[in-house]
């Protein structure tokens, strides 16, 4: 039988996980508190609105793709008070709320981390200062495609990687809302029909292709394993893929740790 090992929601775009029990599907098929924050570049546009739903490519701020030091910061968000903490290995770097100066604050320390790191002259390219943080802390408006989507991987996919590669290989590299057991490898890919998980019935999507993201170590933030090639050139992959896209095929619902996924 296959279940739900791990659940995870992303508040600030590109920043480190919350690990949650259980989830709420909107009925936009977007996740309740899911990249409800982003820091973006000067130059960036805002998010792109279509037909209500928005989307903010990555190119657009910060995120692990060209950032992997991102990594080494711990962020802890309270949703109820609009309160962002940040520290990294076990001291706190900043915490502050979404007024103006606590916007700020946070601003300005992501900036001074970022810039003691070896992607520090990535953000010193015109136009990428100051950082300014978007969002309100509660509306899901920066994921990547319009339709948002909701992310899923096996970790039987994850071992094959590690098998490969000799070494444990991190779910969290992948930075899937939901990560399943009880499935061989790549099984998430051949889904065709409605695919069930626990009360929420979803439609399978396209598969997830993946980036640079992957590469970064998710407690250093280093990169230091090939994982676009290992899926392409000894997995056999004509894309570097791992994981699948679900959207709900009704009003959504909540999921958690432990529920029943049946297809």
């Amino acid at each position: 039988m296959a279940t739900v090992v791990a659940l995870s929601r992303y508040p600030v775009k590109g920043c480190t996980p919350e690990p949650v029990q259980s989830l709420l599907v909107q009925d936009d098929g977007r996740i309740s508190g899911d990249r409800v924050l982003a820091f973006r570049f000067a130059d960036a546009v805002e998010p792109e609105d279509r037909d209500g739903l928005d989307s903010w490519p990555k190119a657009g701020g910060l995120s692990l793709q060209d950032f992997p030091a991102l990594a080494e910061l711990r962020l802890e968000y309270a949703a109820e008070s609009g309160t962002v903490r940040l520290s990294r290995d076990g001291r706190v770097l900043v915490q502050a709320g979404l007024d103006t100066a606590g916007r700020l604050a946070l601003e300005d320390a992501v900036t001074e981390f970022v810039l003691t790191t070896p992607e520090a002259k990535r953000l010193q390219r015109p136009g990428r200062l100051p950082l300014k943080l978007l969002g309100d802390g509660i509306t899901s408006r920066f994921q990547d495609r319009a339709r948002g989507y909701i992310s899923l991987h096996s970790s039987a996919s994850v071992q094959a990687l590690s098998t490969v590669l000799d070494t444990t290989v991190d779910d969290r590299r992948f930075r899937s809302n939901i990560v399943i057991d009880g499935v061989p490898a790549e099984a998430e890919l051949a889904w065709r029909g409605p695919v069930t998980i626990g009360g929420v019935e979803f439609a399978p999507q396209h598969s997830i292709v993946r980036c640079l993201a992957t590469h970064a170590n998710p407690d250093t933030g280093k990169r230091d394993l090939r994982i676009l090639t290992t899926l392409t050139q000894q997995l056999g992959q004509q894309e570097p893929t791992l994981g699948r896209l679900l959207l709900p095929t009704g009003s959504g619902g909540e999921i958690h740790v432990g529920d029943e996924v049946s297809w």
